[in-house]
């Protein structure tokens, strides 16, 4: 018996077969990235994915009038958070579900977003989720989402993605000029409102009076794209990330950098379990819901009661019709919040306590507890729980660690973890750990992308 314990390195512990596995996951993650830039484009990505492997919409179940063991369902809700379903054993007593969010930091444009200054057009931003503000300036941006003409039609806007498309820019002070910028925290170096993307500098006109004549421009564009008007701006959902591809880092090609990886390494994961799984004991969940990163408000969010009247629709089209049946089912799930943690960085070793920080390439991260200073706002897993989640991982060769979010009195964050253990299910965080969380550009291991899968569908099956 070894008394000690030593983190396994993934790398250095699978077989060549598994290690050209970790590339071939690692590929087709990267795809999902670039599909996926914000919340509704990976909330149409999983549906896609999943119909291709046989989900059926919940509306369409209901129209059928029953559901039974082997069905696999989906509900899309809002078009911004979504729930797998693959009906296994009585609902009643409790399911294995993995709960990942699909939105990340980024900058929304605000409701009158587009003016002109300086020979220049530019959109007022306000930024979504917690950002180092100086970050996203001077690198190349593109814009997401969704807005309405004065016809009520639906207009998807994608800018900046193509190579051939231009890009956006936010503008950073000349470091000649930044004597008393340089003076400033970090924190108050670049404001909130000096967010302002660049969007046109053309002022050709036929109108030689006209006084906003590059701001016009850029409405002309808009409008022969896209059919909108400037009212149309105020009832959009219009959102600023970062241009382009994920990319592979190292020369050894064993990272990869991209927008998104909190949360979508952990989204990607759970989902792809879910699409190899075959019928599983226990009913098997993932859940991938928006708005975490603004605190779980609002009706796509894990704080709304898509997911418990999701499992009371399907219970009632089983024929169970009582409200306990339901109360029981949640309760008695078993739960992994999937969601990111911080890996140790050597280039800022002081913010983490390193004997219990996690690692780059040692697998899976189990968090026991998050929140802040003293454990504050988290949801702190049980010994039990805690056990049962370490015999499956273990039987079946899961490379894992444990990793906490800093040094106890350093910062802190949360995740989803809470809102299902008020539930009554056992809830343990539980996913990839990473470098530059929440920057526009983010870093991970794709051992640990790889190892994060496995985990979840050892867990779900």
């Amino acid at each position: 018996m070894n008394l000690k314990f030593e983190t396994r390195n993934v790398w250095q512990n699978v077989s060549d077969d598994e290690r050209k596995e970790i590339f071939r996951y690692s590929k087709d993650y990267m795809n999902f990235l670039d599909r996926s830039k914000t919340e509704r484009l990976a909330a149409k990505e999983i549906v896609r994915l999943a119909k291709e492997k046989g989900y059926i919409s919940l509306e369409e179940k209901i129209e059928m009038g029953s559901i039974k063991k082997g069905d696999k369902i989906y509900y899309l809700n809002h078009e911004k958070s979504v729930v797998l379903v693959h009906i296994g054993d009585d609902l009643e007593n409790g399911m294995r579900i993995v709960g990942a969010h699909i939105d990340s930091p980024r900058l929304d444009l605000k409701a009158l977003p587009l003016y002109e200054d300086g020979n220049l057009a530019l959109f007022k931003t306000h930024y979504y989720g917690g950002v180092k503000k100086y970050q996203w300036t001077c690198i190349p941006l593109a814009l997401h989402g969704v807005i309405y003409n004065s016809k009520g039609e639906k207009m998807i806007v994608n800018i900046g993605e193509d190579e051939n498309d231009p890009v956006f820019y936010i503008n950073d002070l000349l470091i000649h000029l930044s004597k008393d910028q340089m003076a400033k925290t970090l924190a108050d170096g670049i404001s909130s409102e000096q967010l302002n993307v660049i969007a046109g500098h053309d002022a050709k006109t036929d109108d030689k009076d006209e006084k906003e004549a590059i701001k016009l421009n850029v409405l002309k564009y808009f409008n022969e794209k896209y059919g909108i008007t400037e009212e149309d701006f105020q009832i959009a959902e219009l959102e600023i990330v970062p241009a382009g591809k994920s990319r592979e880092v190292g020369i050894d090609r064993s990272m990869i950098a991209a927008h998104g990886h909190d949360d979508r390494v952990c989204s990607y994961a759970a989902l792809e379990a879910m699409l190899k799984l075959e019928q599983p004991q226990k009913t098997a969940v993932a859940i991938f819901v928006d708005k975490e990163e603004i605190g779980s408000v609002g009706n796509t969010s894990m704080s709304a009661k898509f997911f418990e009247n999701m499992i009371a629709e399907i219970l009632y089209l089983q024929g169970k019709k009582e409200n306990i049946l339901l109360r029981r089912a949640l309760a008695n799930s078993e739960v992994l919040s999937a969601d990111v943690t911080v890996a140790f960085d050597p280039t800022f070793p002081e913010v983490v306590d390193q004997k219990n920080a996690a690692k780059l390439g040692c697998g899976i991260a189990i968090s026991k507890y998050t929140g802040s200073r003293g454990k504050g706002g988290c949801n702190d897993a049980n010994a039990e729980f805690l056990q049962t989640v370490r015999k499956i991982f273990n039987d079946n060769d899961i490379i894992w660690q444990t990793g906490e979010l800093g040094k106890g009195d350093q910062g802190g964050g949360g995740t989803i973890a809470y809102i299902l253990a008020e539930l009554g299910a056992q809830v343990v965080d539980c996913g990839t750990a990473m470098h530059s969380m929440h920057a526009p550009i983010e870093l991970l291991s794709k051992a640990d992308a790889y190892m994060t899968s496995k985990a979840y569908y050892a867990f779900l099956k």
